[in-house]
C-alpha cells in the first residue's frame, strides 16, 4: 500500500519536482517534473534515495507509461559553475517543466525549501517532499535515474573516477582520484573537490 499521499491540490494540475545530482563534484544536475494519473496508481513511489537501482527502473518504466505527462531537465557542469548549484537545481526543474510535452500544470510541489517562480504557476515547497507526496517522489526517480545513466556514459571516458558507482559524488576514492589523475572535463571547478586540500593544487 502506498504511504505517501496522492496530492496536495486535488481539484487542480498539479506537478511535482525535484533534482538529482546537487552534492556531487562531477556531472549534470537533473531535475524531474510529473504530473501524475490519479486512475493510474502506481505501488511503492517512494523517495529515489531510498530505493534500489533495481526498484528504481522499475518504477521509472512504470511513471512513463502512466503519468499523465513527465519532463526531464539537465543543466551542466559548466552551467553549474557559471550560475551556482542552487540557480542550476532551480533551471533544471524549470527545464523539466518546458519539457511537458502535453499537459500545463496549475500548481507545483517543490522538493526542499526554495524555488524560483516558474512564469506565473503556483508553487509550494515541501522540505523532504519525496517522501511525502507520490508525485515528488515520481520526480525523484525521474531525475535520479536519467542522471545515473548519464553518469554510466561519462564512466566510459573516465573509467579511473569510478563514477559507475559513486556517481560523482565526493567519495574518498573520487577525491583521491582527482588528486592523482587531476579534473575532467565533466567536474564542477567551483566545488572544493579535494575537499580539506589546497584547491589550488588542482591547477599546478
Amino acid at each position: 500500500m502506498n504511504s505517501l499521499q496522492p496530492y496536495l491540490n486535488s481539484s487542480l494540475i498539479e506537478a511535482g519536482c525535484d533534482e538529482a545530482g546537487r552534492g556531487c563534484l562531477s556531472g549534470p544536475v537533473v531535475a524531474g517534473a510529473v504530473i501524475l494519473n490519479p486512475d493510474k496508481k502506481i505501488a511503492g513511489l517512494d523517495d529515489s534515495k531510498k530505493l534500489n537501482e533495481k526498484d528504481r527502473l522499475l518504477l521509472r518504466d512504470e511513471i512513463t507509461k502512466h503519468a499523465l505527462d513527465y519532463g526531464i531537465g539537465i543543466v551542466s557542469n559548466n552551467e553549474i559553475d557559471e550560475i551556482n548549484i542552487l540557480n542550476a537545481s532551480f533551471l533544471a526543474m524549470h527545464r523539466a517543466i518546458d519539457n511537458f510535452k502535453c499537459m500545463e500544470p496549475e500548481h507545483l510541489l517543490i522538493d526542499g525549501n526554495r524555488f524560483n517562480p516558474y512564469q506565473s504557476t503556483p508553487y509550494t515547497c515541501v522540505i523532504k517532499g519525496d517522501s511525502i507526496y507520490q508525485s515528488i517522489a515520481a520526480a525523484s526517480i525521474m531525475a535520479k535515474t536519467t542522471r545515473d545513466a548519464i553518469m554510466a556514459k561519462l564512466h566510459d571516458d573516465y573509467p579511473a573516477y569510478n563514477w559507475l558507482k559513486n556517481k560523482g559524488y565526493p567519495t574518498k576514492k573520487h577525491r583521491e582520484a582527482i588528486e592523482k589523475f587531476g579534473p575532467t572535463s565533466a567536474h564542477r571547478m567551483t566545488f572544493n573537490l579535494l575537499g580539506s586540500k589546497n584547491q589550488l593544487k588542482l591547477f599546478k
